[in-house]
């Protein structure tokens, strides 16, 4: 893991200061709504969502800016269409490239490449990720609106994350050797977000549809038990 960071730190420090500090900025600020409120804008937030998310498997996955570029577009599109089913899609994504990156960082220090530390792995490693996979998939199915709190949580977390390692390496520290002295201290950190954000979004988030829903219900009920809703003129 915190090889990982050292390698976006590297790739970060090559931006200018000043369009590093703008594109730290926007994450932040994107991350905040995306950890608080991310379960209050279910038509919006998958497109943004699944672009950040398709982006940020693309780059795990190759580290080239036109396949993340390409795999974000693709992720947008596909999330505006199949909401739900994105959500599904992305908690397995992210717990499946949280515990990749949990996992492989004792051999990325030994490794040049992406496929040398896939290779080095050995199968019990590979079996851990496929089931937290698996463990999201159907945590998604049987639990969605947790699931997609969760979800939400935990990439506004890691945008927020990104945002401040772009920023304090404007001012010449070194956050991947700050995080590798407490790798403890920031897990905790970071799991306290996550369970923040979660808990903020099932209480205080809830879509526009949701609203109207519960509205036609009620007064589907009164007219069941003899009742007339009451109009303008009867308030």
């Amino acid at each position: 893991m915190v090889e990982i960071l050292r390698n976006f730190e590297q790739m970060a420090a090559k931006l200018s200061p000043m369009p590093s500090v703008c594109i730290g900025l926007a994450v932040i600020l994107a991350g905040l709504i995306v950890w608080l409120g991310g379960l209050g804008f279910r038509k919006l937030l998958p497109a943004i969502a699944g672009a950040i998310g398709g982006g940020i498997l693309g780059f795990f996955i190759t580290g080239r800016y036109t396949f993340t570029g390409l795999l974000a577009a693709a992720a947008c599109v596909a999330a505006i269409i199949y909401e739900r089913v994105f959500f599904i899609i992305l908690a397995a994504a992210l717990a499946a490239v949280l515990g990749f990156a949990l996992l492989a960082s004792p051999y990325i220090e030994q490794a040049n490449g992406l496929k040398e530390v896939c290779a080095q792995m050995p199968l019990q490693r590979w079996a851990i990720i496929a089931g937290l996979a698996i463990l999201f998939t159907i945590a998604g199915l049987l639990l969605w609106r947790l699931t997609s709190a969760l979800c939400c949580a935990v990439l506004g977390t890691l945008l927020i994350s990104a945002g401040m390692i772009l920023l304090l390496l404007n001012k010449g520290t070194t956050p991947a050797s700050s995080i590798s002295q407490k790798p403890l201290f920031y897990a905790a950190v970071f799991a306290g977000m996550t369970a923040f954000g979660t808990i903020v979004q099932l209480l205080f988030c809830q879509s526009a549809t949701e609203k109207p829903i519960r509205k036609k219900q009620t007064d589907k009920d009164k007219q069941e038990h003899g009742e007339e809703p009451l109009g303008w003129r009867n308030k």
